[in-house]
């Protein structure tokens, strides 16, 4: 579509930590295969999977910034944690630097940490790739994995809960977005 999977990761490595590149090809491996059960566009999945963590490890300030100045991404983002950023900046970055269009992508890049409501079957399969990698060792994601092999969406209700009873049992807030794409599924 954009390039190929060598060349996207190429791109992004220079702006990731290791462990985090590590992570990225594992997300992609992971959302291929989701995206080939679940009837996905394999290459889009292949594509958000690469891109998905592109502003993980980008300044506060740069990120913060960018909040400020683009009318489509919220300034209610400011009032939740700073690791919530990186997927709506992210995909706001990719759209100016790699000039990518398609909004399917920008879409699953934007809501991967956070889903949103009324997902698509791509944002999905990039949401839950991320949270389901074979790198992931937390409780309740072999429960989550397992969902996975049956159900796209109840394992992304799955997520959603475990997220917001992780969130809510250690007093921290939750963004929006997470409770619309939990209504959303419920």
């Amino acid at each position: 579509m954009y390039q190929t999977r060598e060349k996207l990761l190429e791109f992004v490595r220079p702006h990731l930590k290791q462990s985090r590149f590590e992570h990225t090809v594992r997300v992609t491996d992971t959302a291929v295969k989701l995206a080939e059960k679940y009837g996905a566009d394999v290459e889009k999945a292949e594509t958000a999977s690469i891109l998905h963590d592109y502003a993980k490890h980008k300044p506060i300030e740069e990120l913060k910034s960018w909040i400020l100045r683009e009318e489509k991404l919220s300034n209610d983002l400011l009032s939740y944690h700073h690791e919530l950023w990186h997927g709506p900046v992210g995909a706001m970055m990719l759209k100016d630097e790699l000039q990518i269009q398609d909004e399917e992508i920008l879409s699953a890049i934007a809501a991967h940490t956070t889903g949103k409501k009324n997902m698509s079957l791509l944002d999905k399969v990039v949401f839950l790739a991320d949270y389901i990698e074979p790198g992931r060792n937390f409780e309740g994601v072999e429960q989550v994995r397992e969902i996975a092999e049956k159900d796209l969406n109840e394992a992304c209700l799955q997520s959603l809960v475990n997220t917001v009873q992780f969130l809510t049992n250690n007093k921290r807030t939750v963004y929006p977005d997470t409770i619309h794409a939990y209504n959303a599924l419920v």
